[in-house]
C-alpha cells in the first residue's frame, strides 16, 4: 500500500494543478462532476488512505476495494470513504458519470459539535456503499447539483448551505439498506477499534466548564475495554492506519478548535476540560496538532 495521499497530491493528479492557499485551508471542500476529472494518461488510482473525506455517486459497473473488502456494483451507488480506511476502484464499464465531494473533517468540526465518526458509515468496520435506485439517484443528484451551483457562485454564507446539503445526504444514506451481502463479517480487529471509537466519542461533546474527559490514554480506553494496552494499538492500528495515541490526540484537537470557536471559555478553562494539567502543556498540544497557536485559531488568523 503505498503512503496517505494528501489535498495536495489528489489535485496533483487528478487535475493536474493545486489550488492556492489550499496549505492553509484546514476546512477545505470541492465538489467535482466525475467526467470532468479524467485526465489524459491519469494514473490509476492507488490503494491507500487518504487525508480527506469522500462522497461519490458513481453510476456503472465498479470494483471497490475497500479495507480488507471487495465489492463489485453495477447501478448508481453512493459510497462514503474516509481517512481511516484505505480504498481503491476500477470502473468496468467505459464512461462513468457520476459525481463526488471532498473535505477536510475541520469543514465541519470548525462550524458544528460532534464528529464525523459516529455516523455509522464511517465507523471502523461500516458500510460505505448504499445502491440507489432511480429516485435516489434523482435525489443525490441534485444535492450535488446544488453543491455545485453553490461553489460557483459568491452567496457569503454558501458553506453553511453546504454542509447542511453533506448532512441531508448522509441521512439520505442511513434511511437506505447497506450493501451487507457484500461484506465480510468484522474480525476480532474491527470489533474492538469500534468498541475503542465508540468509547471515544461518548466523552464528546465537553458541554461545560466543570465536565472533564476522564480517558486520555490508550492505557486508560484498554483498560475500560478490558484488553492489554498493545493489543488495543495493534487492533486500532490494523484497522485505521494510526496508532491509539494518534486518534485521541486528532479527537482532542477537533474538540478544542470547537471550543475555542463556540464558547467564550478561557484558555485555562478549555484546559480543564480536555484533561490537560497546565494551560501550556495544552497550548504546546495545540500547535503541535494545530500548526497554530489558540489565541490565533480563536481569532481566524489561521483561515487567513
Amino acid at each position: 500500500m503505498s503512503e496517505t495521499e494528501t489535498l495536495e497530491l489528489f489535485y496533483q493528479r487528478k487535475l493536474d494543478q493545486v489550488p492556492e492557499g489550499l496549505r492553509k485551508d484546514l476546512g477545505h471542500f470541492n465538489v467535482f462532476r466525475l467526467e470532468d476529472c479524467y485526465l489524459p494518461d491519469a494514473q490509476p488510482v492507488v490503494y491507500s488512505r487518504r487525508d480527506f473525506y469522500k462522497i461519490a455517486l458513481m453510476r456503472g459497473r465498479h470494483a471497490y476495494h475497500y479495507a480488507d473488502k471487495s465489492i463489485e456494483v453495477d447501478g448508481s451507488t453512493l459510497l462514503f470513504f474516509n481517512p481511516q480506511v484505505p480504498y481503491t476502484f476500477e470502473p468496468l464499464t467505459e464512461n462513468p458519470s457520476g459525481y463526488f465531494c471532498i473535505f477536510k473533517e475541520a469543514f465541519f468540526s470548525e462550524h458544528m459539535r460532534g464528529s464525523l465518526r459516529s455516523l455509522p458509515m464511517y465507523a471502523p468496520g461500516g458500510k460505505p456503499a448504499y445502491m440507489l435506485d432511480a429516485v435516489g439517484d434523482a435525489a443525490v443528484s441534485a444535492i450535488f447539483q446544488k453543491m455545485l451551483t453553490e461553489m460557483g457562485g459568491d452567496y457569503t454564507f454558501k458553506f453553511d448551505l453546504i454542509r447542511n446539503y453533506l448532512m441531508e445526504m448522509h441521512h439520505s444514506a442511513l434511511k437506505l439498506q447497506p450493501s451487507e451481502t457484500l461484506y465480510q463479517h468484522a474480525d476480532g480487529n474491527a470489533r474492538i477499534a469500534a468498541l475503542f471509537a465508540e468509547l471515544l466519542e461518548r466523552q464528546f461533546p465537553i458541554e461545560t466548564p466543570a465536565q472533564q474527559l476522564s480517558l486520555r490514554s490508550a492505557r486508560d480506553y484498554a483498560e475500560k475495554l478490558h484488553v492489554h494496552t498493545n493489543h488495543l494499538n495493534r487492533a486500532v492500528k490494523t484497522v485505521t492506519g494510526k496508532t491509539t495515541t494518534e486518534q485521541i490526540a486528532e479527537r482532542l484537537t477537533a474538540e478544542a478548535m470547537a471550543l475555542l470557536k463556540h464558547t467564550d471559555w478561557n484558555i485555562a478553562e478549555i484546559s480543564y476540560c480536555l484533561g490537560f494539567e497546565e494551560p501550556a502543556h495544552f497550548s504546546n498540544f495545540f500547535r503541535k496538532h494545530a500548526q497554530v497557536t489558540p489565541v490565533a485559531w480563536r481569532g481566524g488568523v489561521s483561515m487567513g
